[in-house]
């Protein structure tokens, strides 16, 4: 009885799972890495983006969003959509050919393949006869035409992928029909473009790697005009009237050709060298737009003067009088304009252009042609990232201060819409706001909107204005100087360079409820700042901190502090700092939180921890935590002095210490542990905790730092806490005392040593959480206050969680009795990296949920272990084990998600929760276009003929 009772208490657990957990990769944030090609679909008005490793993303309106990924491990170079259709075709560098389509499916459209081809040559032909290079989706959206590199073209029927033999234009037929007297007729070369005659859609123009360019008649299948450019040839572009066509070349050139009935004389050409007299870079792509009134805007890319210029990546943009060069800071890929007014036949509106590091969007019809704020594809990595904080259910009041602030920073972008409008995003709206923080190397905190689907930016702080740096103040990006030629103008916000490695912020802690915010630093720099909606000058005076605590024998030999500025600065409005501490040796803070409510900061570095009042302005608490025998932890990050040969001295002892303590093992002798240095990775099998010697480095670093009122000298008196967790298995606890709210700003916050515990095995703590008399997790500062959170139970007994690398640990509290444990190593050889604490709300009963333990090993997969039972719920695979970056940048929310980092520029989110998932829910559907006309481009049989016609008049009556 009792075993059919357990396996059916079993079974409700494992049903309750299932409305509890559920994991999900959501949606990528940010911008692709390594983009190598770029589509638009105007009757879509759906853009696509390739990239290097394969993968294949479309955006429409904000929240309209796609992803796609070849098979095949190979670069996408060119995105095509099929005029008037919801598929596209791309060309990898392997040379096949992909078919995609947007089906409907439940409501929602999904990106899925549907086909591929390469094309075949005859038997014995060499490779090149069908290598692509050129691909021309044509109007009828029936066809696509396949110039390769061997100078022919191939005519392959779509979305079916059938290839028109009788069709294909091979080079002879072209060379057979060029003029004698055209020097470059013996060879010439692969096909550099393909292009449409936009009035005649059975017209197409070829144009081969020499210069020549032929018009070609798809229905007569022959040649009707000859064009005799001598110059390398980049792109060709046909004028919207048909009547001309623009060639650009490889010296810097671009020439305008008549289109007729006749051959053009090359005497007869208008040819221009934009910034000529010197050589100059090719003009990689032309691009020429009529107005409705007045002149057109002629655009390209490159064409720089070689020797002064030939390292800048630009676009000009010419219309009547205005000439301006756009100076982007990583290389054009491509780029393309989008006309305004009804069904995108108007002026031109805006320039779109994908680099290689970010897409830009110019306003085409503002005055000073302004940029347009993205709403997606935004560059996270304009500096590089150094750390990530995220805070869930911010409330309505601080939502709109942070965007006042953020929208005070955006008054030099444009006030059009974004133009990119395709798709219907059908998802619900956001259940709460939240807030993703980024730290980067240049010392800016960037608060993005992470409600949605979009990672939108909201504010950007910057530190770097306390102190000294190598950076003017004065220094304007944006504006060329008067008279320059050519005239630059940079756009972009891509800035890879930090003026100063010691700004990078490597901790970040917001409390929502007060608006305080703390930012630490690389060079032990902690920023208490206050939000303020108004500028204001004020000087911030540092604290230092002497972590050392008069140690003698150690020497720092890392960076030196930053210098602070002795001068009031004026901070704009948003967050200013009113607070520095300064941590002596300036090592990176390695730990870093903050209580509103009590108003302390507490900090962590490799030598120790302390407390800092930020009312007061008084440290409260030092307390140094280094190893006598740890130099490493003397050297700093950015040391150039650190000995490689004694790194590599302790590496081989650290092996050889192993293998004796191994062989000893063996030789079955009995020891209480076994050494193995935490830095060794060891392959994951079943095997016991292995205990940590005491001498390995930076066994003080402090990895951890929480607050916690709870009980630490008896049962009956809950008190203030500070703990603190340490590389080397140390758990310090402080109790601190608060003076009475009318007597805080007077009297000292005190702090005396309550607790210190040491695990077993000394395994890094990561992690340290206090538990009410109800098992559940302590709520944060001020929650309670704001109604958002029930007051804890302080009548039952409270436990504290250690959580180590290898294991979690439950202790009872005041006196620190160990109940229960579970042993991660010694399942698969996993180590925590991240942990978290979140809440999982049932997806059926809106009025259950609990809590749990969100936990990223180093094998890459998250857990979720119950609280305070501390068992193993559920785990699955997440991040590749080899991406150590992307574990180490994971963070969780509060309500069972994560951001990860899959590239430099790009976060992937993933949900654990059954209940809350943020995922792209839109539907795109296919064109509906009046206008379009049937183009008959090749002869079909009468017996077809009379089909189509009875069909026209059933359709006029």
């Amino acid at each position: 009885m009792k075993r059919f009772r357990r396996h059916g208490q079993e079974s409700q657990r494992e049903r309750l799972k299932q409305e509890l957990f559920q994991f999900n990769k959501t949606v990528e944030h940010g911008f692709p890495h390594q983009p190598s090609a770029l589509g638009y679909s105007p009757s879509l008005q759906l853009l696509a983006i390739g990239t290097r490793s394969g993968a294949i993303k479309l955006y429409g309106a904000p929240g309209v969003e796609f992803m796609g990924l070849h098979d095949e491990n190979a670069a996408v170079t060119q995105v095509h959509f099929l005029p008037q259709q919801v598929e596209l075709v791309t060309l990898l560098d392997d040379n096949s050919l992909h078919m995609w389509t947007l089906k409907a499916h439940t409501g929602l459209s999904e990106l899925l393949e549907i086909g591929r081809f390469t094309l075949t040559g005859p038997p014995g032909a060499p490779p090149s006869v069908t290598r692509v290079t050129a691909v021309l989706a044509h109007s009828s959206g029936e066809l696509l035409l396949l110039g390769t590199e061997g100078g022919h073209v191939f005519i392959v029927e779509v979305p079916g992928f059938r290839e028109l033999e009788e069709r294909n234009i091979s080079l002879d037929q072209v060379a057979s029909s060029v003029p004698d007297n055209y020097t470059c007729r013996r060879n010439l070369e692969h096909v550099e473009a393909l292009q449409e005659n936009p009035v005649n859609p059975s017209q197409v123009v070829i144009g081969y790697g020499r210069g020549l360019m032929v018009v070609w008649d798809l229905k007569k299948q022959r040649a009707i005009q000859h064009i005799p450019g001598t110059q390398q040839l980049e792109s060709v572009w046909w004028t919207e009237d048909g009547g001309y066509l623009l060639s650009s070349h490889n010296d810097g050139s671009y020439c305008r050709w008549t289109m007729g009935s006749k051959d053009v004389d090359e005497e007869d050409v208008k040819s221009d060298i934009p910034y000529g007299h010197f050589p100059c870079k090719a003009i990689s792509k032309i691009v020429q737009l009529s107005t409705e009134e007045g002149p057109p805007f002629l655009l390209f890319s490159g064409g720089m003067p070689r020797a002064s210029y030939g390292d800048r990546h630009c676009i000009t943009v010419i219309h009547g009088k205005t000439h301006v060069a756009l100076d982007f800071t990583s290389r054009i890929i491509d780029f393309f304009a989008i006309r305004g007014g009804p069904q995108h036949t108007g002026d031109p509106s805006a320039l779109v252009v994908l680099v290689e590091e970010e897409l830009v969007v110019i306003d085409l019809q503002t005055e000073g042609w302004p940029v347009i704020q993205t709403p997606y594809l935004v560059p996270l990595h304009s500096s590089a990232i150094t750390c990530s904080h995220h805070v869930s259910a911010i409330p309505l009041k601080l939502w709109e201060r942070v965007l006042a602030a953020g929208n005070m920073q955006s008054t030099h972008y444009s006030k059009k819409p974004w133009p990119i409008t395709g798709g219907q995003n059908l998802g619900p709206d956001p259940p709460q706001r939240d807030l993703l923080l980024t730290g980067h190397e240049d010392g800016t905190v960037r608060f993005w909107d992470a409600s949605g689907v979009c990672l939108y930016p909201s504010y950007k702080l910057s530190t770097a204005g306390v102190f000294h740096t190598d950076a003017d103040p004065n220094d304007n990006m944006n504006q060329g100087t008067e008279g320059e030629w050519p005239p630059f103008r940079k756009v972009g916000c891509f800035d890879p360079y930090s003026d100063d490695p010691r700004l990078g912020v490597q901790k970040i802690h917001l409390c929502k409820y007060s608006g305080y915010l703390t930012v630490a630093g690389t060079a032990g720099q902690i920023l208490v700042l206050e939000l303020n909606d108004e500028a204001a000058e004020q000087t911030v005076e540092a604290k230092v901190v002497d972590l050392l605590q008069g140690q003698e024998g150690f020497r720092w030999k890392g960076h030196t502090q930053l210098d602070v500025r002795e001068e009031p600065v004026l901070f704009p409005p948003g967050f200013q700092p009113f607070a520095l501490v300064q941590c002596q040796p300036p090592a990176v803070v390695t730990a870093l939180t903050l209580h509103s409510e009590w108003k302390l900061v507490a900090f962590g570095t490799s030598h120790g921890f302390g407390l800092y009042d930020y009312q007061q302005k008084n440290n409260v608490l030092i307390k140094c935590t280094l190893n006598p025998s740890d130099q490493l932890a003397m050297e700093g990050p950015l040391s150039r002095v650190k000995s490689i040969k004694k790194s590599l001295r302790q590496s081989f002892r650290r092996i050889r210490r192993s293998r004796v303590s191994l062989r000893k093992h063996h030789a079955g002798r009995d020891l209480p542990c076994i050494s193995i240095p935490h830095q060794m990775e060891i392959a994951p099998v079943q095997r016991k905790i292995e205990a940590r010697s005491s001498d390995d480095s930076f066994t003080g670093l402090v990895r951890t730092i929480y607050f916690a009122d709870t009980f630490l000298a008896d049962s009956s008196h809950n008190t203030p806490s500070l703990w603190a967790g340490t590389n080397g298995g140390c758990v310090f606890a402080y109790m601190l005392r608060l003076p009475a709210a009318e007597r805080r700003a007077d009297e000292p916050v005190t702090a005396q040593p309550a607790k210190e515990i040491q695990l077993m095995h000394r395994a890094p703590v990561v992690g340290i959480l206090v538990l009410d008399g109800h098992g559940a997790p302590l709520p944060e500062p001020l929650e309670v206050a704001h109604d958002l959170a029930r007051s804890p139970d302080m009548q039952g007994s409270h436990h504290l969680v250690v959580i180590s690398e290898e294991q979690f640990k439950v202790f009872g509290l005041p006196k620190v009795s160990a109940k229960t444990k579970l042993k991660l190593t010694a399942m698969d050889g996993s180590r925590v990296r991240r942990v978290g604490v979140a809440w999982f709300g049932s997806s059926r009963s809106e009025d259950y949920g609990e809590s749990g333990l969100v936990v990223l090993t180093n094998q890459g997969d998250v857990h979720v272990v119950s609280l305070p039972t501390v068992k193993m719920q559920v785990h699955y695979p997440c991040v590749r084990r080899e991406d150590v970056s992307g574990i180490a940048s994971c963070v969780f929310t509060k309500h069972g998600q994560g951001f990860y980092l899959i590239s430099p520029s790009e976060f992937e989110r993933f949900s654990l929760s059954a209940r809350c998932l943020v995922e792209p829910r839109c539907l795109v559907e296919a064109p509906t276009d009046s206008s379009t006309q049937l183009t008959l481009l090749f002869c079909p049989p009468a017996e077809v003929l009379q089909e189509i016609q009875k069909s026209l008049e059933g359709d006029h009556t």
